[in-house]
């Protein structure tokens, strides 16, 4: 074989092995990028209180014995509501200081008991029993994971939808007779919870402990899915 030949071989057959490459590089003409979203307003079926014990003793050690003989005996109390999840919270001491701040003169620590249940006027009956021994911090509520992950599914669908009614006008919109679609991602625009007025609740459990449990408005979020897609108009 002649040099000259063995020489241009492997330049015809690496310029064939990059027409696939170059196929694919080619530009994409008439391209739209669109995006579309689904909502709805989802009522909270979740319940959360953090309730919390702070004091503040000379003695580190008692002060912690007491917080600690405080939280066992809400935890206790609270493990006998049926549907009420309970977890402890952060818990932290620091000194205190003299006036002139160079004399450790008393030690303070604060540890939290955190609620959780779908069953508000439960929740909220134990919220104003354990008030007798330990304060509110916060009280707030939710979707549930299971709720939440339902209602997603159905806007995903919803957004998918949604997204192709948009791909079809902007279609129309230039003359198209169809579209490819070359992208498309969903992903989920968060939970928007509306101002809610939580803290005029809370102050009238705290200025009666063990009072009854009042009515409880848990109010809704808004859930959303959008859809962000490029898609191609093929032209007549």
């Amino acid at each position: 074989m002649p040099r000259l030949f063995r020489l241009a071989t492997p330049l015809v057959l690496a310029a064939l092995a990059s027409l696939p490459a170059l196929a694919e590089e080619a530009p994409r003409y008439n391209q739209i990028s669109l995006q579309a979203e689904a909502s709805r307003e989802i009522a909270h079926d979740l319940m959360l209180v953090t309730l919390y014990s702070e004091a503040q003793h000379k003695d580190p050690a008692q002060l912690a014995g007491d917080i600690t003989r405080s939280l066992n005996a809400a935890v206790e109390r609270a493990r006998q509501v049926a549907g009420v999840k309970v977890s402890l919270g952060n818990r932290n001491s620091h000194p205190v200081y003299d006036d002139q701040g160079r004399r450790i003169v008393a030690w303070r620590e604060r540890a939290e008991l955190r609620l959780e249940s779908a069953d508000f006027a439960a929740l909220s009956q134990l919220s104003a029993e354990l008030l007798g021994e330990l304060k509110i911090g916060d009280m707030r509520f939710a979707i549930a994971d299971a709720t939440r992950k339902k209602n997603e599914d159905t806007l995903l669908q919803d957004a998918v939808k949604a997204f192709g009614e948009r791909a079809q006008l902007a279609t129309r919109a230039l003359g198209g007779s169809g579209y490819k679609l070359v992208s498309l991602s969903l992903n989920s625009a968060g939970i928007v919870p509306p101002p809610f007025p939580r803290v005029a609740m809370m102050k009238s459990m705290d200025r009666e402990a063990g009072a009854p449990a009042q009515e409880i408005e848990a109010g809704s979020s808004q859930v959303s899915i959008r859809a962000d897609g490029v898609i191609e108009v093929q032209m007549p």
